[in-house]
């Protein structure tokens, strides 16, 4: 952990959201475009951590948003100003809204609690979607953070986040990137300045005895 505040006083229900970033059938799933991301969050054991936290934060009633990576059709408003996005497209990673490819992998739902938020165009949803807008309303300023990648869009979420004062937790169990060990430097040399380092036990511990305390 890399913060003086104790966990839960950060996660608490009322005020935290659980953001899954991209653990979706086209990135990470049965279609996905990104083979070697896939094989990585598989060998890290990412998607049954993360459908751990989030059968944990359901039962307490916290919000689970499933930031979603999509493109209109014809390719309308997609980002040409990088390597990465024309990378994408030369994989034919389409993502159109509605296809079986923007859905969260079956073991993370979504439930019916769930919101589905996708983005359409950048690398973060705290820019690419009205996801910022819709957290300050409801009064939440934790977010616990997992999906992919290490590379490129788990630190983008994580740099918005802190700069628009919300403070982040995130779940390094159920986070991946490529290669495994450049993965592990970003959270140790990078995100851990700025986050709250946790593993999924620890985060649903806390939950747990938090719910234990108010119960007594």
């Amino acid at each position: 952990m890399s913060s003086g505040t104790p966990l839960s006083d950060l996660v608490t229900p009322d005020r935290s959201a659980v953001l899954v970033q991209e653990l979706q059938s086209g990135v990470v799933g049965a279609e996905a475009g990104l083979p070697a991301l896939a094989d990585a969050v598989r060998s890290a054991g990412v998607i049954e951590r993360a459908a751990s936290v989030l059968e944990a934060a359901r039962k307490r009633h916290i919000p689970v948003i499933h930031c979603t990576a999509e493109n209109l059709p014809a390719g309308f408003g997609r980002n040409h100003n990088a390597r990465l996005f024309e990378s994408a497209r030369r994989l034919g990673l389409e993502n159109h809204p509605g296809s079986s490819s923007v859905a969260p992998v079956a073991p993370l739902g979504p439930a019916d609690s769930d919101l589905v938020l996708p983005r359409l165009h950048g690398l973060s949803p705290l820019t690419g979607s009205p996801l910022d807008a819709l957290l300050r309303n409801q009064g939440i300023d934790c977010l616990v953070v997992m999906g992919v990648s290490l590379n490129l869009a788990i630190p983008n979420l994580v740099f918005d986040a802190v700069n628009r004062s919300y403070r982040v937790v995130l779940v390094a169990d159920a986070v991946a990137g490529v290669p495994a060990d450049y993965g592990r430097q970003v959270i140790e040399h990078s995100l851990s300045l700025v986050s709250t380092i946790v593993v999924a036990d620890q985060l649903i511990e806390a939950w747990a005895k938090m719910e234990t305390e108010t119960r007594s």
